[in-house]
C-alpha cells in the first residue's frame, strides 16, 4: 500500500511539472504515423512514407514491410488492421492484405466509387463476427472474412455526398458500430443485418447533434466512456468559408446533451486529429488550420479532464517528442503511443489509477 501511494505521488508530481525525458521513449524516428492497432503478441503501425511496421513484445524489435526492404510494394498507409490470419493496410489505391501464413502482400482495387473509392482511410476488424470493415473516401465495405466476401454500402443521405465520405471506424460496446464521416456519423446496430434500414441512423450539425453547430462537421476519431461519446471533429475555415468545418472535441451524453471543448474555452487548437484515454485524462493530438496555406498545423497534445472539464496541454518540451503534430494516439494499458508526422513516441503512465480505470 505504500509503495502504491508512492507511485501515484510520483507520478502526480512530474505530470504536474511536466514530464521527464526519460518518460518517454523514441520508438521510430521520421515516419508520419497513420495508425496503431495491437495484438496479444505485436504491434502493427502504419505509416505514410516507410511501410508497415510491427514491433515484438517479447523481443521489443521492431520489423518493416516496405519497398526499401523489398517485401511490400508500397509504403503510404493510411491505416491498419489485424486479425490472427490476415493483416489489412489501406492506401489511396486499394487494400494490400498480408497473408500470415505465407508472408505475403496482395493489392485489391475496389470497382464502385470509381478513383476515389480505392482511398482507404480507416480499418476496423470485428474480431467476433470475423468482419472487417473498411472506411473509404467513397462508400462503406463489410469484408467477411470467412467467406472472403465483399458488400459495398452507400451511406449518402439525400444529395449530401460528403455523408458517404467515410473517415473513422470504431466499436462501442459489444453491439453498436459508429462511422465518423465528413459531413456526421453513422450509427449501426450490428446486431441487424446491415441492409435493413431500422439497423441505421445518422447524426449531424442539422438540428440537435453537435449542436448545430458549423456548415457541417467531420468526425475524425471517437473515444466512448459508459455515459459519454465524445467526437473528435476537423477544422477547415478558409476566407471564403469561415464557418465551414469548426472543429472541437464534442462530448454527447448519449440522450440530448452537447457540450464542445474548442479554443475558445481552452483548447489549444480547433482541430482534433485523434483521442485516446488514460483513466480519467483524455488525450487529444490537436492542430489549427492555416487559412493562408491551407494546412493544418500540429498544435501538440491537450489532457482534457473527463469528469471536470479542464483542459490543459502537455508541455513537448519536458519529453523528447519532436513534432507538435500528433496523427495518432493509443494507450497500451502501461504506455500512451503517440503518433507523429515525425516519429512513433510512448510514454510510460505510472498512476495505477490509469490501468484500473481505463477499463469499463
Amino acid at each position: 500500500m505504500i509503495k502504491y501511494f508512492f507511485v501515484l505521488f510520483l507520478f502526480i508530481i512530474s505530470f504536474g511539472s511536466g514530464m521527464s525525458q526519460s518518460l518517454s521513449q523514441k520508438m521510430i524516428e521520421q515516419a508520419t504515423i497513420t495508425g496503431i492497432v495491437e495484438e496479444e503478441n505485436y504491434f502493427w503501425v502504419s505509416t505514410y512514407g516507410f511501410g508497415i511496421w510491427r514491433y515484438s513484445k517479447k523481443d521489443a524489435k521492431w520489423f518493416v514491410y516496405s519497398t526499401k526492404t523489398g517485401n511490400l510494394e508500397d509504403d503510404l498507409f493510411y491505416t491498419v488492421a489485424v486479425s490472427d490470419k490476415f493483416v489489412w493496410a489501406g492506401t489511396s489505391e486499394g487494400l494490400w492484405t498480408l497473408d500470415r501464413k505465407t508472408d505475403k502482400w496482395r493489392k485489391r482495387k475496389f470497382a464502385q466509387g470509381g478513383e476515389w473509392g480505392n482511398w482507404i482511410r480507416s480499418l476496423y476488424y470485428d474480431e467476433p463476427e470475423k468482419v472487417l470493415w473498411i472506411g473509404r473516401f467513397v462508400n462503406l465495405t463489410k469484408f467477411d472474412v470467412a467467406k472472403q466476401r465483399y458488400y459495398d454500402i452507400n451511406l449518402t443521405q439525400g444529395s449530401d455526398l460528403k455523408s458517404n465520405n467515410i473517415k473513422s471506424i470504431a466499436q462501442d460496446g459489444d453491439s453498436i458500430l459508429w462511422f465518423g464521416t465528413e459531413s456526421g456519423v453513422h450509427k449501426y446496430y450490428k446486431k441487424k443485418d446491415y441492409e435493413n434500414k431500422t439497423a441505421w441512423s445518422y447524426i449531424n450539425n442539422n438540428g440537435r447533434g453537435f449542436n448545430g453547430e458549423g456548415d457541417a462537421v467531420s468526425v475524425s476519431d471517437f473515444l466512448f466512456t459508459s455515459s459519454n461519446i465524445w467526437f473528435a471533429t476537423d477544422e477547415f475555415v478558409t476566407r471564403e468559408q469561415p464557418g465551414f468545418n469548426l472543429g472541437g472535441i464534442y462530448r454527447f451524453n448519449r440522450l440530448l446533451k452537447w457540450d464542445r471543448y474548442y479554443q475558445g474555452n481552452g483548447l489549444p487548437a480547433n482541430g482534433v486529429f485523434t483521442l485516446s484515454r488514460t483513466g480519467n485524462t483524455i488525450w487529444a493530438g490537436v492542430y489549427s488550420f492555416d487559412k493562408e496555406s491551407k494546412k493544418e498545423v500540429g498544435a501538440g497534445v491537450a489532457l482534457v479532464d473527463r469528469i471536470t472539464g479542464k483542459t490543459r496541454k502537455l508541455d513537448l518540451n519536458q519529453t523528447n517528442i519532436a513534432s507538435a503534430k500528433i496523427t495518432t494516439t493509443y494507450f497500451d494499458g502501461d504506455y500512451i503511443w503517440i503518433g507523429t508526422d515525425n516519429g512513433l513516441y510512448r510514454i510510460k503512465i505510472s498512476n495505477p489509477l490509469a490501468q484500473w480505470s481505463a477499463k469499463k
